[in-house]
């Protein structure tokens, strides 16, 4: 463990439970042992990105005049 609290699990523990980069961890202690759960209850990054664009639009303008500008026309 690192100066701050850190650890590192080792890759065939990653792979076997499909870990990745920035994957949300859930950490509960039971007993005298650490129990490590993938964090299903946390959103994930892009999940929170979306929520907070979700409904943020005007709705001002038709698909067609949006397609319109993202081609440069």
């Amino acid at each position: 463990m690192t100066e701050k609290g850190q650890v590192t699990i080792p890759v065939d523990l990653r792979r076997e439970l499909g870990l990745r980069p920035g994957d949300q961890i859930e950490i509960r202690l039971d007993g005298d042992a650490l129990i490590l759960t993938r964090g299903h209850s946390v959103p994930s990054r892009g999940q929170r990105m979306v929520d907070l664009l979700r409904g943020s639009g005007h709705g001002e303008m038709t698909t067609d005049e949006i397609m319109e500008l993202t081609r440069g026309e």
